[in-house]
């Protein structure tokens, strides 16, 4: 029996494969989380669904939020933290560009809804400095698109 040699690549996959393979790799984005939408809401912040009326519970740089239907989990979402930054927006130049923050969840947006009428279906809502912070507050958005990440 002869054997017969080849290159480590021949051997591995066809050229053409090989080829698609590569241009498919440098085509494709990969993201680090969820894509979802955020609104802001304003004070006051208490009580909240997660921790009544404990002022404790919101970080001493005001970085916290509230969570929409898609991540709140029967209340499981309280004290979770979040990794968000803003991605997109129907104003233009609303976003801070590569700005990402930490919040901490403490209520359920649904709640919110006398408080923060855009809150409706988001999947995050933000307290007003967590939103300003990853959101140019001159563009005056209502919501924006956000990639977030538990962590």
């Amino acid at each position: 029996m002869s054997r017969r040699s080849c290159s480590l690549i021949q051997c591995l996959l066809p050229l053409p494969l090989l080829f698609n393979l590569l241009m498919m790799s440098s085509l494709l984005q990969t993201s680090q989380g969820d894509v979802g939408t955020a609104a802001q809401y304003s004070p006051p912040y208490l009580p909240t669904a997660c921790y009544n009326d404990s002022a404790s519970q919101f970080p001493s740089n005001n970085m916290f939020a509230a969570a929409g239907d898609g991540i709140w989990d029967n209340g499981a979402a309280c004290g979770r933290q979040y990794l968000v930054r803003c991605i997109s927006a129907a104003v233009a130049d609303s976003c801070i560009a590569d700005q990402v923050i930490q919040v901490k969840i403490v209520d359920y947006a649904l709640e919110l809804t006398n408080n923060a009428p855009s809150a409706s279906g988001t999947t995050i809502v933000l307290s007003e400095t967590a939103f300003g912070a990853i959101a140019n507050n001159s563009a005056a958005p209502t919501s924006i698109n956000l990639e977030f990440q538990q962590v």
